[in-house]
């Protein structure tokens, strides 16, 4: 036998049969590396080593009986495990946040347990640098405070420096100023529903109703020359009158923006999406929002018929006649109606005024005060001294004190002005209307999942340039 033939038979008596394959693994064998220690020893003409035992281990059995799977009853009727609350911050990053609002909640899963509002992220001390300004130097800081409803704030201080300097300006001026004031209203109210509407989840109303939006902004500069910080109601009437043709273009828009504001409300007011978002979520009851010093629509929302342009009439508001629309639910929902039809209202407003407006001066003619025409400049030499004692100096107030409100488009809006008989304010206490609207948040989310939160922020209708001044 050749060599080769009797390396191929040994290695044939080697292969374990099929039977050995099919044992079961608790069977004694050999491992691997003996058996081919074992072949290739035999293959070189040397002994075998002997068999050595080696156990397999028993694969564990990780079935659960049956009789475990059932529910212990203890443990069915046991009370709910108790979650422990955890803070998180909302803002002021937050696109929902409306500017710089930072917001601390403490939530017990996704239900808001407490939101604490935290302020001053935009103080820039207004109330200080007034007091280091002229009369009409300081007129521009209330542009900066409430900066979506700028002629309103202006209107304001202007109201509590004629109060103090106990003059009256023209009716025409007085028309004027309410007619930009219910502009500026709608200013407001198209940018306080569309990105509430937005916030919950709605992008076409914004874009809607923005363009119209771009038109009271062309309305504003072409009466002041600028969009937004507009300086244009002073104290002792207007800073010009209107341009030819200003009238007509408004009294052509509002007639058609009835149209645009009832496609919105068709897509919104109705939507079941929007009614569940905002139905009964935020509810302030009619004493809750007195209690809270909540004043404009956070108050008519809640069934207080108060206005103050009503109550406590200022230019030509007692000439006008409009309605105060007011809620039943004091909820979110209802909230968002009543501004829908103040926006309607102010129409109203825009075109009696548009129609009664008389001819005239629109500001007083007392050179002290306000600055006397170009024309008369250009001949009399008192008139020039005027102008530049006015604009370098300013005007001397009687000394006392008065407090000031109007109606603004996010609530009441006060100026308590005091005057020590100098050309500066001695004193300027702004009341912001959104400062106290923040601080309700907590009482009208608690309870409330995570989600809402979102809702009832954008019904507050919060600018933090009047909330941190």
């Amino acid at each position: 036998m050749s060599f080769l033939a009797s390396k191929l038979r040994l290695a044939a008596l080697a292969r374990p049969t099929l039977a050995a394959r099919l044992t079961p693994l608790t069977r004694t064998t050999r491992p691997a590396g003996a058996h081919r220690s074992a072949l290739l020893n035999s293959v070189r003409g040397q002994a075998t080593l002997p068999p050595q035992k080696f156990d397999q281990p028993e694969v564990p059995d990780f079935r659960i009986p049956m009789d475990d799977m059932s529910p212990n009853p203890e443990e069915v009727l046991s009370p709910e495990v108790s979650v422990k609350p955890y803070t998180i911050n909302f803002g002021p990053q937050h696109p929902a946040a409306h500017g710089v609002l930072r917001m601390i909640l403490e939530l017990e899963g996704e239900r808001i347990v407490r939101a604490d509002p935290h302020v001053g992220l935009l103080h820039r001390g207004t109330e200080k640098l007034i007091e280091y300004k002229t009369y009409l130097q300081a007129l521009p800081y209330f542009d900066r405070l409430d900066y979506v409803s700028m002629m309103t704030n202006e209107q304001a201080y202007s109201l509590a420096v004629e109060k103090l300097l106990n003059v009256d300006i023209p009716l025409r001026a007085k028309y004027i100023r309410t007619l930009f004031g219910e502009i500026t209203r709608i200013l407001n109210h198209i940018m306080a529903i569309t990105t509430h509407i937005m916030d919950v989840g709605a992008l076409s109303p914004f874009l809607w109703q923005f363009e119209e939006r771009e038109r009271l902004m062309e309305f504003y500069e072409r009466v002041s020359g600028a969009r937004m910080h507009a300086a244009y109601v002073r104290p002792g009437g207007v800073a010009s009158d209107m341009p030819i043709g200003l009238m007509d273009d408004i009294y052509t828009w509002a007639k058609q923006y009835t149209s645009r504001l009832d496609e919105m409300e068709e897509v919104v007011s109705a939507n079941r999406i929007w009614m569940s978002r905002t139905v009964d979520i935020g509810v302030l009851t009619a004493q809750e929002a007195m209690d809270w010093g909540c004043s404009g629509v956070m108050l008519r929302g809640s069934g207080v018929r108060w206005d103050i342009r009503k109550e406590a009439p200022y230019d030509a508001y007692d000439r006008v006649k409009f309605d105060v629309p007011v809620g039943t639910r004091g909820d979110c929902y209802d909230r968002y109606l009543c501004r829908i039809e103040e926006m309607r209202q102010s129409l109203h407003i825009i075109q009696q005024c548009l129609e009664q407006m008389p001819e005239g001066p629109v500001k007083v003619e007392d050179w002290k005060i306000a600055p006397p025409p170009r024309a008369h400049m250009k001949e009399n030499m008192e008139a020039l001294i005027h102008h530049f004692k006015l604009y370098s100096e300013g005007y001397y107030v009687p000394p006392g004190d008065t407090y000031t409100v109007i109606e603004a488009p996010k609530g009441e809006f006060g100026v308590y002005l005091v005057s020590d008989g100098s050309n500066r304010p001695y004193r300027c206490k702004i009341k912001a209307p959104g400062f106290a609207h923040l601080a309700v948040t907590d009482k009208m989310a608690r309870d409330h999942m995570l989600a809402d939160m979102v809702t009832i922020i954008g019904t507050c209708d919060l600018v933090f340039g009047e909330v941190d001044r």
